[in-house]
């Protein structure tokens, strides 16, 4: 049965951001769907962080007319605005990793990994992190591009389907596809909410229990 392992484990929550959300300037659909899944995850883990998109208004990938499919966006998550918030009712316990990425104007950065403000890989490595549960938005941009590169970092990596939305269908397909054949597991947020309880109805230590997560 899937279960965390909360010494080894971490939850990384990526972009869940008002301008990505229903209303904001690159609102991915259904993009507020996920707080509820993710709120039920973060009291599971001990070691959570939060990327964000926290873009200088200048920031390269900027356009008036932006074509999308070539790397320009329109203005979204700019320092300081109500856009680069957090969702409102996103939970964030004290303690999380608030890691800000793409504030160096000229550059593009879609991984969590790919922030210059901390060494992300140093900080999951220094708390014995072993696997990482990836959530948020959006699946075939900032979601996949972070998995990817927990990968190549050497961590076991689980994308939980559940608490992720992607922009389109089309590129959502390509992005899950790439993901497994890359090795990212999937298993969903629900699944180990449910056996989680399950451990402490029993009276079972999850950090005991053995792991049963679906691989994909």
């Amino acid at each position: 049965m899937d279960t965390i392992h909360r010494d080894t484990d971490a939850l990384i929550v990526v972009d869940v951001q008002n301008d990505f959300c229903p209303g904001g300037s690159l609102a991915v659909e259904g993009g507020d769907r996920v707080v509820p899944e993710i709120n039920r995850l973060v009291p599971l883990f001990a070691h959570v962080v939060f990327t964000r998109d926290w873009h200088p208004a200048d920031h390269v990938s900027f356009s008036d007319r932006p074509e999308y499919g070539d790397g320009s966006w329109p203005p979204h998550c700019v320092q300081d605005t109500e856009g680069a918030q957090f969702h409102p009712a996103l939970k964030r316990p004290d303690g999380a990793l608030i890691v800000s990425k793409g504030d160096d104007p000229d550059a593009e950065a879609y991984s969590g990994f790919q922030a210059t403000s901390v060494d992300l890989t140093a900080w999951l490595r220094e708390r014995g992190v072993e696997r990482v549960f990836v959530a948020g938005l959006a699946t075939d941009y900032c979601v996949m591009a972070t998995a990817l590169d927990a990968r190549r970092a050497g961590f076991e990596v689980f994308l939980l389907e559940d608490a992720v939305r992607g922009v389109a269908p089309d590129t959502s397909r390509d992005a899950l596809e790439e993901l497994r054949w890359a090795g990212v597991h999937t298993t969903t947020g629900a699944v180990l909410a449910t056996a989680m309880a399950l451990a402490v109805t029993i009276g079972t230590d999850a950090d005991e229990a053995d792991s049963g997560i679906a691989e994909a």
